[in-house]
């Protein structure tokens, strides 16, 4: 067999028992889009401006219960299962190559995060908001949030016990992801706001709002905060820090790989 058709084989196997989990599904279909619609409308108003930062607000809201619900616990969930009951370990046995195993746990939560990112934004523009300014940031603050999340939920699992145990384990990352949301950060002094903001997360949150508003939050709110920027000025002002997230998500993925564990006597 090709890495590819085992790859495929695996993806598809994780794919149907993440289907048979009626609330890994509740909290994917429910939570991300619920959450996100509800704060545009609490927060939209009349004008353009007043829309599109509500809109931006909405899809970060949507990219927090995305990437914590939808992809960070389900990984979590899967690869804490599949060890407790010995699958890992007899996959592991077998032709299929460790990133081909935890590959497959990454499958359907990823797929899904596409998936609902790609119908939040059509709800968005259909409701009235303008399009986004700049895609690319938007595209590259999901496709590397589910590599980060992927590779934190591998390391958590690592100290899981059981599944049960997994809703304690995974405060820490709650946590920070909360912490680094720019409505939030606002709350902390500039001295710790200035270390979140090089977080993973917040820079998740920043590229998301770059793209769709052409500013941050903390522009926003700023009394003489900068303009927003256009297609061109987005790009060159948000280029820095999609390299630094996709050194957070190699991190984080090496990370995953070297610290989640096979069996539960390891």
């Amino acid at each position: 067999m090709t890495t590819a058709t085992r790859t495929t084989s695996l993806a598809r196997a994780e794919t149907l028992q993440f289907a048979r989990n009626r609330t890994l599904l509740i909290n994917a279909a429910v939570f991300p889009l619920g959450f996100g619609l509800v704060m545009f409308f609490v927060t939209r108003a009349t004008d353009d401006a007043s829309t599109t930062d509500a809109a931006a607000m909405a899809l970060e809201y949507f990219l927090v219960f995305a990437l914590m619900f939808v992809q960070f616990y389900t990984v979590l969930s899967m690869a804490t299962t599949r060890r407790d009951e010995g699958v890992m370990k007899r996959l592991r046995t077998g032709e299929a190559r460790d990133a081909e195993i935890l590959g497959a746990f990454s499958f359907p939560g990823a797929v899904l995060t596409v998936l609902f990112t790609v119908v939040m934004a059509v709800a968005l523009v259909v409701l009235g908001a303008p399009g986004p300014v700049n895609v690319l940031p938007i595209i590259v603050a999901v496709l590397l949030g589910l590599a980060v999340c992927t590779g934190l939920a591998l390391v958590t699992s690592g100290m899981t016990k059981n599944a049960e145990a997994a809703q304690i384990t995974s405060l820490p990352v709650m946590i920070l992801m909360f912490a680094s949301m720019g409505s939030i950060r606002q709350m902390f002094p500039d001295s710790v706001n200035s270390i979140i903001e090089r977080t993973p997360f917040a820079l998740i949150f920043d590229l998301s709002q770059y793209g769709w508003a052409g500013n941050t939050m903390t522009d926003r709110i700023a009394e003489d905060g900068p303009a927003p920027l256009d297609f061109t000025g987005v790009l060159s002002e948000t280029w820095p820090m999609m390299v630094m997230l996709a050194a957070w998500a190699v991190v984080c993925l090496w990370a995953g790989a070297k610290y989640v564990k096979w069996d539960v006597r390891s």
